[in-house]
């Protein structure tokens, strides 16, 4: 009997789709099993299946009321239980209205009265995880799955946080997690070893091809989102102490072989526009040239170009295909009330689409079906027609994303011509520690040689790094810009430990840091949106034109730096300047220690000293008082505005 699986991502904000789920629902869905993928409130998400439930009763019971088009006012009774919704439902118009109240009071208490929980649906849960500082939102998760499924020994939690802390996570939550990839079948066990999720299983769980038709299930949209995703290596020849590669992926594999995994994809969810891997550390393999001619094959050469592929041709094709009809019926609604707002139609075609959604029951989530959407695909493609002949595009560039970054010590001249022969945008190398610096250097050099321009780099901090290795790093990449004539955006992290004290929040504090310069470079960061470019004027008004200016920035009161042309217009900056460099060296001995605890809301208890009092004053937090429509700040701010 085919198994219903359900996969669950916490409801964290993340970057990428979870690629590990997406292969999961490929694996479930080669052995015929149904696959439902969620993220989102988890009360909500067993709220929504009872729903399903009493909608499905409600017909039964009575057909002549189009239920569906009520689910939402059902759902919100059952979430909220109060009176007014249960009348919203409008349950009167109902011939069998005495045989419906009863079964709405029954879904409302299934739920209340927590019956849904001694009633499992699902055969199979699946929960992944992702950085230890989701510790809470993770486990939450865990302990809501465990709800969900009929046999806790079919619940498999993995990941990265799994493979990190899998002692942590059972002691916990009682669920003893996978760690690593799902490599092992019934032709590699070892003894003692068991295959991965089923006894008989055949395949390599994690070469499988992504199922991204999942993404459409959930409201949730992944900013990275358009792209192949993949790997063309696993693991990593190093064994730096910040990173976790060598928990996750301990053997280091030189090749992947890409294309068919790729064509795969875009035969059954279209062309993606980018090619994103996360190659731990590709430049280490043996099989470099191969890889690059994999990626070739894949579509991705220096003047490669994208073009839109018909989302609606494939949505109406993969409903007919029966691949994933809960993600393509939602897509099919969603397409088609892009295009009654499209502007490239007339207004008469959007009244002429509308007519016809309305004609086919397309106007609503709830009455959208699988055989009204297929029915009327004629009806609708001939708008989509008109579409693609007034947006003929010329096609966007395509460009390839080793996005977990290269690493710089192992550039050759080879190394680099071959990854000239790809559309790589940005090249990501990485500088996280200073003693790097001539590899990187070099790296950058032979990069420009062969024609790249744009690069990118992470740069840790708050590790075994003192403060001025990071001004120092992104001052080599500003004038590294300017040298090679190149754009460099530099991303510093915050390094946060993988287990320990402080690996479940984000609270670490570097040996030779403290909360007040931590605090200094989010601030700086907050207004340079992350990131730092090309454009030396820019990086030394916002790190500081020299080393002492930057390390005057990092105790200098935090508003200052918010706002900083603001105080500065104002003279708060140079009084607070004024105030500091006045101390003796004894009496800045004794502030500084209070400045990096960085806690002023009660400045007059830190010391009875008036010339440290004098100075610490100007660390109050202004930005109650900027933001008071009746405070002088705000009128000052206002006005300053204004003359920008």
């Amino acid at each position: 009997m085919n198994r219903r699986v359900l996969l669950l991502e916490p409801n964290y904000k993340n970057k990428f789709p979870p690629i590990g789920l997406m292969k999961l629902a490929t694996y479930f869905k080669m052995r015929g099993d149904d696959v439902v993928f969620y993220k989102g409130d988890l009360k909500e998400f067993v709220i929504r299946n009872i729903t399903e439930e009493c909608v499905e009763k409600l017909i039964s019971i009575d057909d002549q009321v189009d239920w569906k088009l009520r689910a939402d006012r059902i759902f919100l009774f059952l979430k909220s239980r109060k009176r007014e919704d249960l009348e919203r439902i409008g349950i009167d118009d109902s011939c069998y209205a005495i045989l419906i109240y009863p079964w709405l009071d029954y879904y409302k208490n299934f739920f209340w009265k927590g019956e849904w929980k001694k009633n499992p649906r699902w055969d199979w849960v699946g929960v992944t995880t992702l950085f230890t500082f989701y510790w809470d939102i993770t486990i939450e998760t865990i302990e809501f799955a465990k709800l969900l499924v009929k046999d806790l020994k079919n619940l498999m939690v993995g990941g990265v946080l799994a493979s990190i802390q899998p002692e942590e996570i059972e002691k916990a939550t009682g669920i003893k997690p996978h760690q690593g990839i799902l490599c092992t079948t019934v032709h590699n066990a070892q003894p003692g070893q068991t295959p991965d999720i089923d006894p008989d299983n055949e395949y390599i769980i994690d070469e499988l091809p992504l199922d991204y038709s999942i993404l459409d299930e959930i409201d949730y949209v992944y900013p990275d989102h358009n792209a192949y995703y993949s790997y063309s290596t696993r693991g990593c020849i190093r064994r730096c102490p910040f990173c976790a590669v060598p928990i996750l992926e301990p053997k280091y594999s030189d090749y992947l072989p890409l294309h068919d995994r790729i064509m795969r994809i875009k035969r059954l969810y279209g062309e993606q526009q980018n090619l994103l891997l996360m190659d731990n550390n590709v430049l280490a393999s043996k099989e470099l040239p191969s890889i690059i001619e994999d990626i070739k094959s894949c579509g991705f050469t220096n003047d490669s170009k994208f073009f839109e592929p018909d989302q609606y041709y494939i949505t109406i094709r993969n409903l007919r295909a029966k691949l994933n009809d809960r993600a393509y019926i939602r897509k099919g609604y969603k397409l088609l009330a892009e295009l009654n707002e499209s502007k490239v139609l007339k207004e008469s075609e959007r009244e002429e689409v509308y007519a016809l959604r309305e004609k086919y029951g397309l106007l609503h989530p709830e009455t959208c079906t699988k055989k009204a959407l297929i029915g009327s695909y004629i009806d609708f493609n001939k708008f989509y027609d008109i579409i693609k002949a007034k947006k003929r595009s010329i096609g966007r560039n395509r460009y390839v994303d080793f996005n977990q970054g290269v690493d710089a010590r192992l550039f050759t001249e080879e190394i680099v011509k071959l990854l000239s022969d790809i559309p790589v945008r940005p090249l990501r190398i990485a500088f996280d520690n200073i003693k790097t610096e001539k590899a990187y250097t070099k790296a950058l050099t032979l990069s420009v040689q062969q024609g790249m321009k744009d690069f990118s780099n992470y740069l840790l901090y708050n590790f075994e790094d003192e403060p001025i290795d990071l001004y120092r790093r992104l001052r080599i990449n500003v004038d590294l810009c300017e040298k090679l004539n190149v754009s460099i955006y530099s991303f510093p992290m915050k390094y946060h430990p993988i287990r320990g004290e402080h690996s479940h929040d984000r609270d670490f504090i570097g040996t030779h840091w403290n909360r007040k310069y931590i605090r200094a470079v989010q601030a700086i960061l907050n207004a340079t949106k992350g990131k730092i470019g090309r454009g030396v004027s820019f990086f030394e008004k916002a790190f500081g034109a020299t080393e002492e200016e930057y390390m005057e920035l990092l105790i200098m009161p935090e508003t200052f730096i918010i706002f900083r042309f603001f105080f500065e217009h104002l003279g708060y900056t140079q009084a607070w300047r004024d105030a500091y460099n006045n101390l003796s060296e004894e009496e800045k001995s004794e502030i500084l220690p209070l400045i990096f605890r960085n806690d002023f809301n009660q400045i007059e208890l830190l010391t009875n000293k008036p010339r440290l009092l004098n100075v610490l004053k100007y660390y109050k937090n202004y930005r109650s008082d900027i933001a008071d429509h009746n405070s002088d700040l705000y009128k000052l701010k206002q006005e300053f505005d204004s003359k920008r």
